[in-house]
């Protein structure tokens, strides 16, 4: 006869997982001793045995019930079914480690590679980690809703970022997101991104709607950016696409 811990150490499992075998109803409970301990008996180990091979092959405790008092045709049909879900779940879970390593790769489980190398080279210079979640979601949109746009839009925004002028001003952009609509840096900023605008046509590349929803997902982060936008209309930039900007400032409350 053997004590729960005796029991426990010969199956090679700890005392609280017969404890849990009992409360599932898997391994039956003894009579307790004079003593007041309970007493096991050799049935007991073949059992408990029986109950932790079936559970180190991965079959569900919620079965094991079942198959311990199945017949050699109906263990082996349970084993078999058993089997077939361990495959599928297997499967799931190599895609799921595959996706975890693509996540492992950031900006590109979202984006092309050549998009990625233009975000790693706006990293490269500077930019706060909030703008470039921006950016990656304005990429995204161009992606799903412009494909055939995109390696235009990517070597327009190459020779952008190899434009002096323009990386100084996409740095006070960046800068300025967090700036109060008031602030009196403003129209200062917004005569800069207009002298540079001025003869450009980057716009132009997007198609209009999938445009206005690049601007729109991008002025929803910064009131600031949304009156600099309204600067730069009215001293006359070429805010590509005019219309967006004026569909997308109608549902915002303008600044003072």
């Amino acid at each position: 006869m053997l004590t729960i811990g005796q029991l426990a150490a010969r199956a090679g499992v700890t005392v609280r997982a017969v404890r849990h075998y009992h409360q599932r109803g898997l391994l039956a409970e003894p009579e307790r001793d004079a003593s007041g301990y309970r007493r096991y008996t050799a049935q007991a180990v073949v059992d408990l045995i029986r109950i932790k091979t079936l559970a180190d092959a991965g079959v569900p405790l919620a079965r094991i019930d079942k198959l311990l008092g199945a017949g050699p045709e109906e263990f082996a049909q349970a084993i078999a079914d058993i089997d077939k879900a361990l495959a599928k779940k297997a499967r799931e879970l190599s895609r799921h480690r595959r996706r975890i390593a693509e996540l492992a790769a950031g900006d590109r489980l979202f984006v092309s590679e050549e998009v990625a190398q233009i975000l790693d080279r706006q990293r490269a210079l500077g930019f706060s980690e909030q703008m470039m979640r921006i950016e990656r979601d304005v990429w995204i949109i161009v992606t799903t809703l412009s494909p055939e746009s995109i390696r235009e839009f990517v070597a327009t925004k190459n020779a952008a970022l190899d434009d002096p002028e323009f990386v100084r001003i996409y740095r006070a952009l960046d800068e300025a997101m967090d700036w109060d609509p008031r602030d009196p840096r403003l129209p200062a900023l917004a005569a800069d991104v207009t002298a540079w605008d001025a003869g450009r046509h980057q716009g132009e590349v997007i198609a209009p709607d999938t445009m206005s929803l690049m601007f729109s997902r991008s002025m929803e982060f910064s009131p600031a950016w949304r009156r600099l936008l309204r600067l730069s209309a009215s001293s006359g930039g070429r805010t590509p696409p005019p219309s967006s900007f004026r569909d997308h400032e109608s549902q915002q409350r303008p600044a003072p």
